[in-house]
């Protein structure tokens, strides 16, 4: 029966589409060229065409748990490729959001079975600042902390891939960004780690972790 109402509620968005812009599927059905490629948590509540605004098309996807960009995963890494070369985004997005659960485990080292092996990743960006944690004391705090931390680090990894390295080389247009989404009031926020060219990675990259040290 659950299901079933699925395929109501499907009904009832393609009518209510078509009476809005009839030739709305014959356009998404011609036409697939994004700007955006958004990098995201699996999380439900986080979906990237309606916290932007944009429509079915404009945004291509890609989301795991805890938004993670990891150099092995050819997963990750195929959808970043395609995006850059085939439908020549001009803007990748590294979407973390606070009230992460991936995050929170990696940061209590939660025993939750095979995505250990994944959140490992995560705990080891944990490790790497804990000069950033070690004075915090409030839980919210530092869970919002590593929320804010891991964003940065995988718009690094994505900067570091041979994919997006190539891209810059050949003077392709294309910048990586982090944000972060709060669930409380479903606003993004910028954490200024926005990357043009190979240059200016790792100045940006020290500037945004002095102002999450800076900000409580």
């Amino acid at each position: 029966m659950m299901l079933k109402q699925l395929f109501e509620n499907n009904r009832l968005w393609a009518s209510q589409v078509q009476a809005h812009d009839k030739d709305f599927f014959l356009k998404l059905e011609n036409q697939h060229s994004p700007d955006y490629l958004w990098i995201g948590c699996s999380d439900s509540r986080v979906p990237a065409n309606q916290i932007t605004g944009l429509l079915p098309g404009e945004v291509f996807v890609h989301r795991n748990i805890a938004n993670a960009v990891i150099h092995t995963d050819l997963n990750c890494l195929s959808v970043i490729q395609y995006a850059i070369d085939v439908l020549k985004v001009k803007h990748i997005m590294v979407v973390g959001h606070y009230g992460c659960g991936g995050i929170r485990a990696a940061l209590h080292g939660d025993k939750l079975g095979l995505i250990d092996n994944w959140l490992r990743h995560i705990q080891d960006v944990k490790q790497k600042h804990e000069n950033i944690f070690n004075h915090l004391k409030d839980h919210t705090l530092r869970w919002n902390k590593l929320c804010e931390l891991n964003v940065i680090e995988q718009t690094i990894n994505i900067c570091q891939t041979t994919i997006v390295q190539d891209a810059w080389a050949r003077q392709q247009v294309l910048s990586v960004h982090g944000w972060v989404y709060s669930l409380k009031d479903g606003l993004l926020r910028d954490l200024n780690v926005t990357i043009n060219n190979q240059s200016e990675r790792n100045e940006i990259y020290q500037k945004a972790l002095e102002q999450i040290s800076e900000t409580q």
